[in-house]
This record gives C-alpha cells, structure tokens and sequence, in this order.
C-alpha cells in the first residue's frame, strides 16, 4: 500500500516505514497528512476528496536537519555592483508508521433506506404457488 501526499508545496509518494525528508514542520511527536492518492494491496485506488476525508497518513518526527548551502553571487561588469547572499533549506525528517485508508462503510440512514425498500419490494412480487 502506498500513498501521495502533500507538505510543503511538494507531494511525495510514500509506503509505510519510509523516512522521508519535508519542508520544515514545527511540530513534535506524530504528525498526519491528509493523502491525495491511496493504492492498496489489491490494486484499488482511492481518490478525491471526499473519499478520502476519513484517510489519513501518520508519521512520526524523527529530527531536523539542514540541506546544502547555495550561494548566490550578483555581478554586473564595469559598474561595481556585486551582492553576495547565501541560503540553507531546513527539513523536519519523519518516518511514515501508517497509512489509514478510507472507511467504506455505509451511513446508517442510507443503510435504513435501503433495507426499507427491499422489504417493499419482497412484499409486493407475489409468490408464485402451484
């Protein structure tokens, strides 16, 4: 089973026990995603939003860590202009521990609705009796 999700403006695919780095998250402990795809075992794909409001991906915070150091040097020729900055991207590294699918289950009162018309439809087709 695998699932996509989405942090930092980057979606990222992902199994259970994955470690993966994201864009920094103040967050400790468990953290949950909502996922925009899920694959199970068998192949079945469940997507959209409103299946899977009840879907949820957990991780847990395993620590922080910061990426390579991109300097970023201006220059125009003949006129003494010259800016010099850096950049260093800080990541939250999190090890996924679960992957919830959606819950398929019926509402109760669709459920009701549906049992009630069986029953009007068995008790209105006659038996047929030799």
């Amino acid at each position: 089973m695998y699932a996509i999700i989405r942090t930092g403006g980057k979606q990222t695919k992902v199994h259970e026990g994955d470690v993966i780095d994201v864009e920094l998250l103040r967050a400790e402990g468990d953290v949950d995603f909502t996922p925009l795809l899920i694959v199970d075992d068998k192949g079945k794909v469940f997507s959209g939003r409103e299946k899977l409001k009840t879907a949820k991906v957990t991780a847990k915070v395993v620590g922080t860590s910061a990426g390579p150091k991109v300097d970023i040097f201006k220059y125009k020729n003949k006129t003494g202009y010259r800016r010099r900055q850096g950049h260093r991207q800080k990541y939250t590294t999190v090890e996924v521990t679960k992957i919830k699918p959606p819950t398929t289950r019926k509402p109760a009162a669709e459920k009701a609705a549906t049992e009630g018309e069986e029953a009007k439809a068995s008790a209105s087709t006659p038996s047929k009796e030799s």
